[in-house]
């Protein structure tokens, strides 16, 4: 038994040691702060780090720097054309002054939710329905500016309003849903006519088009007709002029005995027929003339 004494005396003065330098001894992070009050008065604020606190002469309150957020549950708003409205809606905040957190409100994160509260309402209750519905961005930032204002003095920033849900009454929501309708319906008809001009123009366009497209064709079905046929045209006269330069040039080789010869033919042929009629030249003494100088000159050759 006088064994054990000393050992369970060790242990207890160790676990009281260990107790107490914690209670002195304390690790702060780096978005954490400690509010000490010595003996109630405020001492200052301390950390990040390790930072000694003194037990039974000082207390230390831990302030958490990170930005973080309210979750205000729906609240019942009336607007200025006494429309009664559900919101609920979130506040983002951060602690820009751990010590006027501490001291200057008792507890800053349900403070500022009941602040935030009250300035929906006040806030609601100066804005018509429709704009509530229509101006959420507006409305979201009027309540940051106002709340900024009230929890400034506690240390407290609000970075945000974010509206979540807007619940207008039954019958707003039936007569919006019929507006919407409505609304629908008639860009659905405004698109169907928008469509039809649309086909309208694309078929009237495209006839154009094949309009011009025929009349193109034809002026160049006639363009090439009217060339071929002053190509064939032409090529005829050539024709023409190249067996007139032939005859021309066979003429120059006929002499008077050849063309003699031919017309005594021709008088032959004449004589043949079976007609009763007698061809007599006007000019017959003048031809048996030329044909016996032409004899004659023959012979003496």
């Amino acid at each position: 038994m006088d064994s054990i004494d000393p050992i369970l005396i060790g242990i207890v003065v160790l676990v009281f040691v260990l107790y107490f330098m914690a209670k002195i001894i304390r690790i702060v992070a780096e978005y954490e702060r400690l509010v000490v009050l010595a003996l109630g008065r405020y001492s200052g604020t301390r950390g990040p780090g390790i930072v000694i606190v003194i037990p039974f002469l000082e207390r230390a309150i831990k302030v958490d720097l990170r930005e973080r957020f309210l979750d205000i549950p729906k609240q019942t708003a009336i607007t200025l054309d006494n429309a009664p409205i559900d919101i609920d809606f979130l506040v983002y905040y951060r602690i820009t002054d751990p010590k006027l957190s501490v001291l200057e409100v008792d507890h800053v994160v349900s403070a500022s939710l009941n602040i935030a509260t009250t300035t929906l309402r006040a806030v609601i209750g100066d804005i018509e329905l429709d704009s509530v519905l229509s101006k959420r961005d507006e409305i979201n930032e009027t309540l940051r500016v106002k709340l900024d204002d009230i929890t400034e003095r506690w240390g407290l920033k609000v970075t945000s309003v974010e509206i979540r849900e807007i619940e207008p009454p039954r019958a707003v929501q039936e007569a919006m849903n019929r507006q919407m309708t409505a609304e629908r319906e008639r860009r659905a008809v405004v698109t169907t006519a928008e469509g039809e001009r649309e086909a309208s123009i694309t078929v009237a366009e495209g006839e154009k088009q094949s309009d011009i497209l025929r009349a193109e064709g034809k002026k160049q079905s006639a363009i090439l007709h009217a060339e071929a046929q002053r190509q064939s045209q032409l090529l005829k006269a050539q024709g023409f002029a190249k067996a007139l330069e032939a005859i021309a040039e066979e003429t120059k080789n006929i002499d008077d005995k050849t063309m003699l010869l031919q017309y005594l033919e021709t008088l032959k042929a004449v004589g043949e027929s079976g007609s009763t009629k007698f061809v007599v030249p006007m000019e017959l003494t003048s031809l048996m003339q030329q044909f016996s100088s032409k004899f004659i000159e023959g012979d003496k050759k």
